[in-house]
């Protein structure tokens, strides 16, 4: 009885073409799967960086603010000028999620934490307690702003704090996300009109 052999002709392309098609579909899945992960992390990362830099800069508006009450605390004279400016700044303290104290009466807003490191918060040799200041804010270690005796020196302190706030609002730019890096350089450019307004005439 002769032998047989059967021969198996070319492997079907349909079927060649379908297994390719679907290992090419569990790499590409595996790749978006491992992408939305790392995507994920990284959205994290810069809500977190974004979440520090405003905690900074509303800190640093707050102990700004409340060198303007402790100011004005000292020198009455000066509120015409001062007022509006220290509205602004409170303005800004707000924008930055500051929360307004009400237990006290007081309009200031408050950090969440402490604004010790606060570029705002400058010391003069010839200088006077506000204690308005320090009931604004018992807790804060800028509640006992001491202000220079004469108003030029006062305003003079003033102006170097709003110079001091805005170039760390500047330098959290490059790290902060597109929408609070809008407001970081808007509030910048408002300390430096203020810098201006405090300075000019002197």
């Amino acid at each position: 009885m002769p032998l047989t052999t059967t021969r198996r002709g070319p492997a079907d392309p349909h079927r060649r073409s379908v297994l390719t098609g679907a290992a090419a579909l569990g790499a590409a899945a595996l790749l978006a799967g491992c992408s939305a992960h790392q995507d994920g992390a990284e959205g994290d990362k810069r809500a977190a960086v974004g979440a520090r830099l405003r905690a900074r800069a509303a800190r640093d508006s707050t102990a700004l603010l409340e060198r303007y009450e402790a100011t004005l605390a000292a020198h009455a004279g000066l509120a015409g000028r001062l007022t509006p400016l220290r509205a602004e700044v409170a303005l800004h303290a707000r924008a930055f999620g500051a929360r307004e104290k009400r237990a006290t009466g007081s309009s200031t807003p408050s950090a969440s934490s402490s604004a010790s490191t606060s570029p705002a918060s400058p010391t003069s040799p010839s200088t006077v307690s506000s204690s308005s200041a320090s009931s604004t804010s018992s807790a804060s270690p800028t509640a006992d702003t001491d202000v220079p005796r004469d108003e030029k020196g006062a305003l003079g302190a003033l102006a170097d704090a709003e110079r001091r706030t805005a170039d760390a609002h500047l330098a959290a730019l490059a790290d902060a996300p597109p929408e609070l890096a809008r407001l970081l350089a808007s509030v910048a450019a408002a300390g430096a009109a203020h810098v201006y307004l405090l300075t000019e005439g002197s």
